[in-house]
């Protein structure tokens, strides 16, 4: 390989696919979201193509949408992502392992000792991806009536974000003497306690885990919002951004990366990944037919609620005819909501149309084509700064994956964009990021 910058890639699984009717589709594996071999079977795929990581996103509740649309959705059921993942960790040698954990509705001290667990076991592999949380349902499930105002979701993390680091410093790197001679285990100057007063934490520490291989597990986020891409900016180590146009991809890659510098950090620190939904075929038309069949098998129930999930706002009673009306403030993801409304416009959509684009690949960028075409557009995109890889999401698995890995993988390794082997032994030295000092260090 030269030492030319390479693409990165993740695989994004929701917990699998993230189109309504992947489940659905011919050959694919109707209960691949709570089925571990199946799971076993798609790592191990994505470690043959030398994939950075794989992203499993998780939610605290079921999906809030009506029981019509609700009985239809394979999301309804999945594995908590941080038992799946040291399970995975056993049976793969490279791939990263990055798992979903709210920071409002978690303790710190649980999801510190979690990840850090987890670099161990995975010997350090493990990437956390901080989220605030979008659907208000999840509040009901932890004593909540309501969920937690926007602005304020994202000081907690922020926060939350200081507080977990700062436990997994809790412990120099060789602060671990185990000398059996002297019988003494750890060097008490090399131990560090938090204690940690906040406003909305207090936590102590010091953490009951040794320092993680990588120092801090990589730090994931996907925040589009002007709160979320200043806590990009100022955290995040690889963010899963959702552009689905070329020049909307390089103003947020821009800005995001330039937010960077008021933070004394480096735009090399940090990842940009947009989602990408890719259909393979042997012609553009086969490919068409594909996506098309894919999305047939998407009931108006489906599209109409994952569009109201979306947007924050009920759009049952909407004329599906008509353009999408002006919408209330949301509490939900402004991001998301601002991004469909400005699609609507831009596009002429109406609110059925809309609905039906989102009931497939959540308005994320599509590319749908032959192994040629699908390439030169993630180079081009790679190329023209709106991105450092992407975060792959498959139509449906098992052939989706194995396309991707079988005929469009050795097409950007041809083309010398993409890794033939990895790297390093962790997933910070896999992605080119540095691993961080221990802050309690002088």
């Amino acid at each position: 390989m030269s030492s030319q910058r390479h693409m990165r890639l993740g695989a994004f699984m929701r917990p699998v696919s993230i189109h309504t009717a992947a489940w659905r589709y011919p050959g694919a594996f109707a209960d691949a979201n709570f089925n571990f071999a199946h799971y076993q079977r798609f790592v191990e795929t994505l470690e043959r193509g030398c994939f950075d990581a794989f992203f499993m996103a998780d939610h605290l509740a079921v999906l809030n949408m009506p029981m019509a649309a609700l009985k239809r959705s394979a999301t309804v059921t999945s594995f908590d992502p941080l038992t799946l993942l040291p399970a995975l960790a056993v049976t793969t040698r490279h791939i990263g392992l990055i798992a979903t954990a709210s920071t409002t509705y978690n303790d710190p001290y649980h999801v510190a000792r979690k990840f850090a667990s987890l670099d161990h076991i995975s010997n350090g592999r493990a990437g956390w991806n901080v989220v605030t949380s979008a659907n208000p349902d999840e509040a009901k499930n932890f004593g909540f009536d309501e969920h937690m105002e926007h602005a304020e979701r994202y000081r907690r993390a922020r926060e939350f974000y200081q507080v977990v680091t700062g436990l997994w410093d809790s412990w120099d790197d060789d602060a671990f003497l185990r000398d059996q001679a002297t019988g003494i285990y750890f060097d008490p100057g090399k131990m560090h306690v938090l204690d940690h007063h906040g406003e909305h934490l207090d936590v102590r520490g010091p953490l009951n885990v040794a320092r993680p291989v990588q120092g801090w597990p990589v730090i994931v986020q996907a925040g589009a919002s002007e709160a979320g891409r200043t806590l990009a900016a100022e955290t995040a180590e690889v963010v899963f951004a959702a552009p689905n146009k070329l020049a909307d991809g390089q103003t947020y890659y821009a800005d995001v990366k330039q937010r960077m510098a008021a933070f004394s950090r480096s735009p090399d620190d940090l990842k940009i990944l947009p989602g990408a939904f890719i259909v393979v075929g042997d012609s553009e038309d086969e490919a068409l037919e594909k996506k098309a069949r894919l999305d047939g098998l998407v009931h108006p129930d489906s599209g109409i609620a994952n569009l109201s999930v979306l947007l924050g706002t009920d759009v049952s009673g909407f004329d599906l005819d008509a353009p999408l009306p002006p919408l209330a403030a949301s509490n939900a993801s402004k991001s998301g909501q601002k991004k469909l409304v400005d699609m609507a416009k831009r596009d002429n959509l109406t609110v059925g149309q809309l609905a039906q684009y989102v009931g497939g690949s959540f308005s994320t960028l599509e590319i749908v084509g032959t192994p040629t075409s699908i390439a030169d557009t993630m180079q081009n995109w790679f190329e023209q700064n709106a991105c450092d890889g992407f975060n792959i999401m498959f139509p449906y698995l098992p052939e989706g994956l194995e396309d991707f890995v079988d005929r469009i993988v050795p097409e950007l390794q041809r083309r010398g964009i993409y890794r033939t082997r990895y790297e390093g032994t962790t997933l910070r030295e896999n992605l080119g990021l540095r691993r961080p000092a221990n802050q309690f260090t002088k």
